[in-house]
Parts: structure tokens; C-alpha cells; sequence
């Protein structure tokens, strides 16, 4: 069940380099054996604690799936940016011991690629023989030197990905709102968002980038405008906590048409929304005694017309400067959108500067017969909103934080994102690889560490040293197999 690839080519070229700058080597991998001593220290005592939480010693988990879960969804792209990111992290960690054993003297028999079971790997062969000569400390730079390396490499790419907006800036803006890079004919915002479209705003607050897009949808599914009760109690849909409202001008109300509610279902008729007068107080302060009075009536009005006017209510995240709900006029009432149970009332305005309509606009403004513009009908800006479960269509467009300066470069546009997501996995595997073999495992360079470690201790016999080396390696090893059992558990079957 194992098999390998021997490279014997570069052997000459990393024991120069390694032999050549030896007195500085020796300096960086001395920093590196500290640091990996104290990572492996941390990295035991977070696997003693996940065992303390799985017998309910505490109530925060602060489990190693937190670090290593990458969060990229399963496609072809996100597939091969893993297998990339993986072989640059697993290059830099041999490369790493590779040097650190030239920088010592000892000459390199082979780098392996293998495959054990279904599991990939890499490895340095070095005389084992010789190795045992060395000093411990000597032995000990050898053996941290991969982990050294991956924290190296994680905090350049942690650089890379802070700079990234700075370097990409001559042709391309950040943190302006998201871009819509992709979405498939399956997503129900497909109807509403087309390809190179920036989101602007989710209920009334700006959004500036993917992660504000995703936190505000879910926010937006945490307030439920319009409830129902239980069929046998269906006096009326109840108003809870918060409530999203428009003001709605009283003759529409006059002129819309009044549906009653039968066995709790009702209909309008296409691009008809059903509306209910919002009292405009705190619902939270109500006892619901006048719910009934209140959403009797339900009104017919069209959507894309309410949606452009004033907002009223206390559900969107931004009502004005002095706080109050209840803004609109003497002639107008608060109205609020009847849903059905359980969906999300949400309201995205967006803008598609890329668009032909809008290019077109933008060029008519800078020319001098702009005042002859008609800038009612913007195709530049849009609103819609959309009922349903918000989250899981939240995930299923695809955004990118960089805009193009210029619309003729929109063809580069997902060059900046593939950017970002390769530093970002090269950072997850490469902090994967360097946590993994910290683990006072069998088999990986933790036990090696642990094993050079425990020489120090000078108060103990041999026998014993390896009593102790032995109980603390099957300790690690079954602390590591539940810990990553729960990780597996958590990305599999949970998400």
C-alpha cells in the first residue's frame, strides 16, 4: 500500500547551497527550533483541551478544525487550486529540511514523492547514521526545519495577501463592493444579478465586500418580518420584534385592492405584494393586543414601485440619524410586506457600471449635451428585492472585492480573485502541514522532536526517557485521530 517517486537531481544543488551558507543557516534554523518547541508545546495542550470539552470540562471549543478548515467549496478551480497550494507548501517544508541537513554536513540521498494508502506525502532520506552522530541541538534544527519554514512561508503569504490590494491598485480598486464573478442559471438571484453587476447595499447598508455580503444576509435571515401562528390559532399573521417598512402614500393604499385572508393563504396578482399597515411602534414594547385590528386588511401594491420609497420601521439596519421609526407624513402609512412563514424579506441595490447602457450614459454625461439627459431611467442602478431563504442563495454567486478601473480590462477581472485564493490556501496548507507535524505523533516530525527533546531532560534514565517518549507519542497519536474524526464529522456531515 506504498509507493514512491525518488528525485536524485537536485542533491548537488541544495547541499551547496546549505554547505555554502552554513554559519547563517545554522542562525536561521536555531530561531526556528524555539519557535517549533513552543508550537508543539501550544499544539498539546489544544489537543488536551478539545479532550477536557468532549467530557464537558468547558464550554468553548478551541479545536484545531477552526485552524485547518480552508473553506473552499468543491469545484474544478477551487480542486486545483488545493493541489497547487499543497505542493508549494510541502516543497517549502522539504526544502526547509533539506538545507538545514546541508547547513550540518550531511549530504542528501533522495527527495521522495509517495503515496501511503490514499494519503500523498514527501520526504528527504538522509543517512540515518550519521544523523544519530550529531548533537542533539544539530539534530534538533534538522528535524524543525519544515515546520520553521511552512510558519515562514504563512506569515509571507499573510504579507502578500495585506499588500495584495496595494500592488493591484494601478488596475484595480478595492473594498468599493463586491463584483459578481459568476452566477449559475440554478441561483435564484440569476433573474435579478448578471454577470460584472456590484452589489451596493443589503437593507439599507453599504456592502464593500463578500464577507459584508454574507454576514448581512445572514443577519437579514435572523429577522423574520412576519410570522404565523399555528393553523388552530390563525387570527392573523402576528408582527414580530422587528419590522421593515415603506411609506406608502395613502391614495395608493385607497386605490389598491383589499384581499382578505381565508385558511391563511392569499394571493396578488403578479407583481402584486401583499402589504400590511405597520403601526410604527416599538413591537418589542407591544402586547400584540391591536394585532388584530391592525393586519385585518391586506393590501395589493406593486413592489418595484414601494421599494423606491421611504423606508420606515424599526427592521433595516439603517432608519435616519435621530433613531425614530415613524418618519413618514400625515399622508402616508407605514406599510409592511406580509410574507409567507419562515422567508426573508430583503432589499440589495446594486449598480452595473460595466453594462453597455451604463457606458454608454457615462460617456454621454462627459460630453456637453449631458444636461439633455434623462437620468430617471439610471441603467447605471437597480434594486430588487428577494423573499426566500437568503443564505443559501448568498452562496451561490460569486464575488471578488476588486473592481477594474477601466471597462477595457474587465477581461482580467478574476485575475485578482484567483490571486487571493491561491495565497489564501497556500496560507491554510502550509499552516495545515507545519500544525500537522507538530503533533507528537508516530511517524511525523513531532516524534523526532519529541524524541531529541527528551535528551535534555538528564534526570532520567534512557529506559525511563523512553517509557515517557512512549506514553506521550500514543497520547498525541489518539488525541490526533479524535480530534481530526471531529474535523471530518464537522466539514462531511454538518455542513
Amino acid at each position: 500500500m506504498y509507493c514512491d517517486f525518488k528525485i536524485y537531481a537536485l542533491n548537488n544543488s541544495l547541499f551547496y547551497v546549505g554547505y555554502r551558507y552554513a554559519r547563517y543557516l545554522k542562525v536561521w534554523f536555531s530561531l526556528g527550533v524555539f519557535f517549533v518547541l513552543a508550537a508543539l508545546i501550544g499544539v498539546s495542550m489544544m489537543l488536551l483541551w478539545d479532550l477536557a470539552g468532549a467530557f464537558h470540562f468547558h464550554g468553548v471549543s478551541f479545536g484545531l478544525e477552526n485552524i485547518l478548515a480552508s473553506g473552499l467549496s468543491i469545484s474544478v478551480t477551487d480542486a486545483a487550486v488545493v493541489i497547487v497550494s499543497t505542493f508549494i507548501s510541502v516543497a517549502f517544508h522539504e526544502f526547509g529540511h533539506a538545507v538545514a541537513s546541508a547547513s550540518e554536513g550531511l549530504q542528501i540521498e533522495y527527495i521522495a514523492i509517495f503515496l501511503a494508502i490514499l494519503f500523498p506525502g514527501a520526504l528527504i532520506a538522509l543517512n540515518y547514521d550519521q544523523l544519530q552522530t550529531l548533537p542533539p541541538f544539530a539534530a534538533l534544527r534538522i528535524y524543525c526545519a519544515g515546520v520553521w519554514h511552512n510558519a515562514v512561508f504563512c506569515a509571507v503569504c499573510a504579507l502578500a495577501l495585506f499588500l495584495l490590494p496595494l500592488v493591484l491598485s494601478p488596475l484595480y480598486t478595492h473594498g468599493e463592493g463586491p463584483i459578481v464573478l459568476g452566477i449559475p442559471h440554478t441561483s435564484p438571484l440569476s433573474g435579478y444579478l448578471s454577470l460584472h453587476d456590484v452589489i451596493v447595499s443589503v437593507d439599507g447598508t453599504n456592502i464593500t465586500n463578500p464577507d459584508d455580503w454574507m454576514k448581512m444576509m445572514a443577519k437579514a435571515n435572523s429577522q423574520i418580518i412576519l410570522g404565523s401562528p399555528p393553523l388552530e390559532n390563525s387570527q392573523s399573521y402576528k408582527a414580530i420584534k422587528e419590522e421593515k417598512g415603506y411609506c406608502v402614500p395613502n391614495s395608493w393604499i385607497e386605490a389598491s385592492k383589499i384581499i382578505q385572508e381565508v385558511n391563511d393563504n392569499f394571493s396578488c396578482p403578479d407583481d402584486f405584494v401583499p402589504f400590511v399597515q405597520n403601526s410604527c411602534i416599538n413591537s418589542s414594547l407591544s402586547d400584540g393586543s391591536n394585532l388584530r385590528e391592525e393586519t385585518e386588511h391586506k393590501h395589493c401594491l406593486i413592489a418595484k414601485d414601494v421599494i423606491k420609497l421611504k423606508k420606515c420601521g424599526n427592521g433595516w439596519q439603517i432608519i435616519g440619524t435621530d433613531g425614530n421609526s415613524c418618519i413618514c407624513s400625515e399622508q402616508e402609512s407605514c406599510m409592511t410586506p406580509v410574507q409567507i412563514p419562515g422567508m426573508t424579506w430583503v432589499e440589495v441595490s446594486y449598480k452595473s457600471p460595466y453594462s453597455p447602457n451604463c457606458l454608454q450614459l457615462t460617456r454621454n454625461l462627459s460630453s456637453k449635451d449631458s444636461v439633455n439627459l434623462n437620468l430617471e431611467s439610471n441603467p447605471c442602478d437597480g434594486t430588487f428585492v428577494f423573499i426566500g431563504d437568503v443564505v443559501s442563495v448568498a452562496r451561490s454567486i460569486q464575488l471578488s472585492s476588486y473592481q477594474p478601473r477601466w471597462a477595457w480590462i474587465i477581461w482580467s477581472i478574476h485575475i485578482p480573485h484567483i490571486l487571493e485564493k491561491v495565497l489564501v490556501c497556500m496560507l491554510h496548507m502550509s499552516a495545515a502541514l507545519g500544525l500537522i507535524n507538530c503533533l507528537p505523533v508516530y511517524f511525523l516530525d513531532g516524534e523526532s522532536i519529541l524524541e531529541t527533546s527528551i535528551c535534555y531532560i538528564t534526570w532520567l534514565t534512557r529506559r525511563q526517557r523512553h517509557k515517557v517518549l512512549s506514553i506521550c507519542l500514543f497520547g498525541g497519536t489518539v488525541l490526533s485521530i479524535i480530534t481530526f474524526a471531529k474535523m471530518l464529522y464537522s466539514l462531511i456531515v454538518l455542513q
